[in-house]
């Protein structure tokens, strides 16, 4: 490997520019000082095979993890494949398999045949196995290596051959992606700017992948060239490609064909009269938002509606012309917190009832996505998606796992004892380091952990598995996996374990204490090898995930006593969070009953009804055990029990009404304390009274009823007594 030039040492900045995940284009991801930084990197990622560019503050994971595939496959950097691997009558079959994609692909290339090739593009289109079926341009403009070549046509240029490709990885993760030069493993590409969109099929599926690639930039590259050139490529790319996508499902008929046509006409005509490649974006945003089940309403900072498609248009009764001029208040609640939460950047699901016209309000579940301006950190615009209570309700009912649905804004408190542990686990996912929660039942660990994903690799599935919830003998299979035939009962081609799963995202154990022994010291084994291997198999398959821990039982205590490995509890422990009771969370109680009760009847369109004093002090005084998930089932009661428009002290579970009782049961057969003090007549005629009110909601008139005494009786007795009412 030869020798390159070192080039001068930038600043190693620590920013995050792929919070979400993604490999896109940006001010900030195109910059000069990114080029320069990812040029360094790759010579040294090059130069030293212990170099992991997965550190470096400028690279993208998934270019990283590329990288490395490319290197491990022994793809050589300097070279670049230029004879077909296949055979002419291959290549002729494959063509006329992709004859429609294809056919579709070059109309559309020719109706921007002098803008592309004015600037310089060369337009590809690959399938999804990294076949080249159709390339245009002139490559008298790319190095020596290329310049007797008229066609790529036949190769297969995929991570064997030519290593980290932006049709690579756009085909690999389904979406649009855009390589910076030295983000190409191939030098032959490195000053040059890759953009590529997939082409999906009516099922979703990546069928193919288009390219433009940009003709060498000067080196070192122009700043403002270089982020007009990678905006106006990249945009041009997914449009290119939406159009193909509709194209095709167009043609499937006679009828659909020959309306293909004339709006393949009509936008060829329209990109003809302008080189505005902004305008091309926003009528296929248009077109493709019309495919989209649910309403989609876009609004900026102020609330004014800017956008929506045809869907949006039914649920707000909007006509087109009133797109711009009404704003998205007017059909939301006064003190709807909508615009408020979309100011803060973070993508959040909300329930909203919509007001249109004089027609009842109607329940949604609206997902926020906003859109921030990188350089005021201001929000530019908030994309809403609105999905009926109906729909979402169904859609909850199937209980799907590998996904998390939670966030850390669904997490209720106004305790500052919770709000020190949200602040510390919002800290913690930002890590990779694997996350121990503990605490009592009830208090939220799953939610929790949900949250964690979501920060951390929300991409990613969510495998969630309950080590105290299923058979001793079936939790190796269930987080393991197992090959075919490998016990009676076994599903006949084998089946992924959880781990296997969880790659690229998030294993949850819940309950890690109930772990067999055994399935500890293999579980320790996958976490430090980072390889599993199924039950009955002979092989180890690579995974990369996080793990993250629960558990209501004191696990150092269990490993003193030789109940837990000491070695994997250290492994899992790296980070814990220690989840505090409800009843350590104060001023939690009232604001969950509030929650609980609101909720609970939005969700069944009844009235909400109010709680007493004396109810709500019975709730505060109760310890609850359970923690959030008993407060939450005692209020279901309380409901659904409640005569009239107020909850009651009798409409609580029972048991709730026991505890609070001054004699209790247990307290007669209690031989350790003397019957004097337990029957005291005072202490039972006090405990008497304080009930009847508790019972007659504080009316003294009523208590001196139910007691069977005169009123001015017992007003004497409140005296005596000094009972407060």
């Amino acid at each position: 490997m030869g020798k390159t030039n070192r080039l001068p040492k930038i600043q190693n900045t620590q920013v995050n520019f792929f919070a979400d995940n993604e490999i896109r284009s940006s001010d900030i991801l195109v910059s000069y000082e990114r080029w320069q930084a990812l040029l360094q990197c790759k010579q040294a990622f090059l130069q030293d095979e212990s170099e992991d560019p997965r550190r470096h503050p400028y690279m993208n994971q998934e270019v990283a993890a590329s990288w490395i595939r490319s290197r491990n496959l022994g793809v050589n950097p300097y070279a670049v494949v230029t004879s077909p691997h296949m055979k002419p009558d291959e290549l002729s079959k494959l063509l006329d398999q992709h004859r429609q994609l294809i056919d579709i692909t070059n109309s559309l290339a020719k109706s921007f045949q002098d803008l592309l090739f004015s600037c310089g593009y060369l337009l590809y289109l690959f399938d999804k196995t990294g076949v080249v079926l159709l390339n245009e341009g002139d490559w008298q403009k790319f190095p020596p290596l290329f310049a007797d070549q008229s066609s790529r046509m036949g190769i297969v240029a995929d991570e064997h051959t030519e290593g980290t490709t932006a049709h690579e990885l756009c085909i690999r993760l389904k979406r649009p992606v855009q390589l910076l030069g030295p983000e190409h493993y191939c030098i032959a590409f490195q000053n040059s700017i890759a953009s590529a969109a997939p082409i999906k099929d009516e099922n979703g599926s990546v069928q193919a992948a288009l390219v433009l690639l940009s003709q060498p930039l000067q080196n070192p590259p122009d700043e403002e060239t270089l982020k007009n050139l990678s905006m106006h490529s990249f945009a041009l790319t997914t449009s290119m490609a939406v159009a193909i996508e509709t194209g095709i499902k167009l043609s499937k008929t006679a009828d659909e064909l020959c309306s293909a046509n004339k709006q393949v006409a009509a936008l060829d005509n329209h990109l003809r009269s302008t080189t505005d490649k902004l305008i091309v974006v926003h009528h296929t945003l248009n077109a493709t938002m019309a495919f989209v089940e649910e309403g989609i309403v876009a609004i900026d900072r102020t609330g004014k509606i800017i956008f929506t498609n045809r869907d949006g248009m039914r649920i707000l009764k909007l006509r087109h012309e009133d797109v711009g001029k009404r704003n998205i208040c007017e059909f939301l609640n006064h003190d709807s917190p909508l615009l408020s939460l979309a100011e803060k950047g973070e993508i959040v699901r909300v329930e909203e009832h919509i007001s249109v016209g004089n027609d009842r309000q109607l329940p949604f579940q609206i997902v926020i996505r906003p859109i921030i301006n990188h350089e005021t950190n201001e929000l530019n615009v908030a994309v809403l998606k609105f999905i009926s209570a109906e729909k979402a309700a169904a859609k909850a009912s199937v209980k799907t796992n590998g996904m998390a649905v939670h966030t850390f804004a669904d997490i209720i408190t106004e305790s500052p004892e919770l709000k020190k542990t949200l602040a510390l686990a919002k800290r913690f996912a930002a890590s990779a380091e694997n996350i121990m929660l503990t605490g009592e039942s009830g208090t939220g660990k799953e939610l929790f952990a949900q949250a964690i994903h979501n920060v951390h690799r929300p991409q990613g599935p969510f495998m969630a598995v309950n080590c105290a919830a299923m058979p001793r003998e079936l939790i190796g299979s269930e987080l393991f996996g197992y090959e075919g035939g490998s016990f009676t009962g076994a599903e006949r081609s084998g089946k992924a374990g959880k781990i296997e799963l969880a790659h690229g995202g998030t294993l949850f154990l819940d309950e890690i204490g109930d772990m067999p022994l055994e399935l500890q010291a293999v579980l320790l084994r996958t976490l430090e090898d980072k390889q599993v291997m199924r039950v009955g198999g002979n092989r180890y398959k690579k995974v990369d995930f996080r793990i993250i821990v629960a558990t209501n039982k004191d696990l150092y205590k269990m490993v003193k006593e030789s109940q837990f490995r000491e070695d994997l509890y250290f492994r899992l422990s790296v980070l814990t969070i220690n989840i505090p009771p409800l009843r350590e969370r104060s001023g939690d109680i009232e604001l969950l009953v509030k929650h609980f009760i609101e909720r609970y009847c939005e969700r069944h369109n009844w009235k909400v009804p109010q709680i007493s004093p004396a109810a709500q002090k019975k709730i505060s005084e109760y310890p609850w055990p359970g923690n959030v998930r008993q407060l939450q089932n005692a209020i279901i009661h309380a409901v659904n029990t409640a005569q009239g428009d107020l909850i009651k002290p009798e409409n609580l579970p029972n048991y709730i009404l026991v505890d609070s009782c001054p004699v209790k049961p247990d307290e007669l057969s209690d031989t350790s304390k003397k019957i004097g003090e337990i029957l005291c007549l005072e202490k039972l005629e006090k405990a008497a009274i304080e009930a009847a009110l508790l019972h007659a909601n504080n009316c003294p008139r009523t208590a001196a009823e139910v007691l069977g005494i005169s009123r001015s009786t017992l007003y004497r007795k409140l005296k005596d007594f000094k009972i407060d009412y």
